[in-house]
């Protein structure tokens, strides 16, 4: 019968490093014997490649391999976070063990060892790499390790950058941030990036999207209620705002919310303070928020369904998110980017991306965008078996095979890329037009106004796109 230890093997990714032929494949044998899926590398350079390639939960590591010790892999930082490293060690390498272990590996072995020992010295740094995650995800839940920033975000690589800056600055009481961007674009990775390279990395990261929380419970989840308070609360509740005190709350969606409980949101940014439903004490809360949304909220403000004292307290920090179309030759190195994880988390062989598939991703569009993308090449490289990512493996459709056309209007956003296959100034043009027409439910000389133009100017553009069979909004 299996011991617990040797239970916990099964469906574990495990790397052996060693030049010593028999002893890895003892190794090997004895580990896969156990449902574990290993891997031999004989030196360093094969296995740097495969480190490169594919992701492991644990490595069996030789401190001396025949062209190079194994702690430089530990000191080049070529493991993943989240790979346990064990070290190998012969008699009198005690300081390398020591080394490696100063390096970041869970334990180590000294050889000669016995085979049977592995499950046991290998459950040993499994539970250590699950509490050390444990307290990871208690001080900063869901890191974005990195994040892309190519030329054409350049912009808001700056823009972060500043408030970073000031963050580290001031270090205590930090202003909101208001993070906008289309469905798709990563203003939670960005929240969550932001955090954790901020001075609150170590507090709680919170998060919630508003726009899933229903009408009548988002107080009570927010702010938290007192026993009493309604029907179902038999025993007092701590809201978000209390749990993340200290830390960050991110709040998605926050249009989502009614403007009564807007104001308690804003409320609880200037005051640092918040009462519990039920309740009658004020409660400290050091809370520092993200607010992200896919709306303009400067419309929503004009229409009456956001709060204009909330948007200028969100507006000092405020970071907008490009959508994937305006990225132009970055969206291939994104992809790259994406590839490579991907492979690695589904332990596959990293696939280069063809010409033809490459000039498909510069044309689509992207409605998705970034989570588009990374669903796209994740479907391709899943379900696909080849050596490369090929222009047949996509399913997204090119210029003239019904894809949606980009908004004009993009050019008027900021870090705005002109895309591969060129930008029409007539149609922002005419968009600026009809925009303006509707605003001014079809008034020219409203409209002329607005977008700084004689009456008789505005008539004439109009006049031409009537000739062209244009129709306009003007009734």
């Amino acid at each position: 019968m299996l011991s617990m230890a040797e239970r916990t093997l099964a469906g574990l990714a495990i790397l052996v490093v060693a030049d010593d032929t028999l002893l890895r494949k003892q190794i090997t044998a004895h580990l896969q014997a156990l449902g574990a899926d290993v891997t031999g590398a004989a030196t360093f350079e094969s296995a740097q490649r495969l480190l490169e390639e594919l992701e492991f939960d644990f490595a069996l590591l030789d401190v001396q391999l025949p062209d190079g010790l194994g702690t430089e892999l530990l000191r080049q930082g070529k493991f993943s976070p989240h790979t346990g490293v064990i070290v190998m060690t012969g008699h009198g390498g005690i300081t390398g063990a020591v080394e490696a272990m100063r390096l970041g590996a869970l334990d180590y072995l000294a050889k000669p060892f016995e085979i049977e020992e592995l499950p046991l010295v290998l459950e040993r740094a499994r539970r250590a790499r699950q509490s050390a995650r444990l307290d990871q995800h208690r001080r900063a839940d869901l890191v974005e390790p990195t994040l892309f920033f190519g030329p054409a975000l350049a912009s808001l690589q700056a823009q972060v950058e500043r408030i970073l800056a000031a963050d580290r600055r001031m270090q205590t009481d930090l202003p909101p941030v208001l993070i906008e961007g289309e469905t798709g674009t990563g203003k939670t990775s960005l929240a969550r990036w932001l955090h954790h390279q901020g001075p609150r990395a170590t507090q709680p990261l919170v998060e919630v999207n508003c726009s899933a929380l229903p009408e009548t419970l988002a107080e009570s989840e927010l702010f938290g209620h007192e026993r009493g308070a309604f029907t179902d609360a038999r025993t007092a509740r701590m809201g978000l705002f209390e749990a993340a005190d200290g830390g960050t709350l991110l709040l998605d969606e926050l249009p989502s919310l009614s403007l009564p409980l807007q104001a308690k949101v804003l409320s609880a940014i200037e005051d640092r303070r918040i009462r519990r439903v039920g309740g009658n004490k004020m409660i400290p809360v050091n809370v520092r928020v993200i607010a992200a949304t896919n709306r303009d909220l400067k419309e929503l403000v004009a229409r009456g369904l956001f709060r204009q004292d909330l948007y200028h307290r969100l507006d000092l920090y405020r970071i907008h998110i490009p959508p994937l179309r305006q990225w132009g030759q970055d969206v291939l190195k994104l992809a790259d980017v994406l590839v490579r994880r991907i492979c690695q988390r589904h332990r596959l062989p990293v696939r280069p991306i063809s010409s033809a598939a490459a000039q498909r991703l510069l044309a689509y569009p992207w409605p998705g965008n970034v989570r588009e993308l990374a669903h796209e090449l994740e479907r391709a490289i899943v379900f696909e078996d080849s050596p490369e990512l090929r222009l047949e493996h996509l399913q997204v459709t090119g210029p003239g095979q019904d894809s949606a056309a980009p908004d004009p209007t993009d050019c008027l956003r900021p870090g705005f890329v002109f895309p591969p296959q060129g930008f029409s100034l007539e149609a922002t043009v005419n968009r600026l037009i009809d925009m303006a027409l509707k605003q001014t439910q079809g008034n020219v000389s409203q409209a002329a106004r607005l977008l700084g133009v004689t009456r008789d100017y505005l008539r004439y553009r109009l006049s031409n796109r009537k000739a062209a069979n244009q129709p306009d909004e003007l009734h």
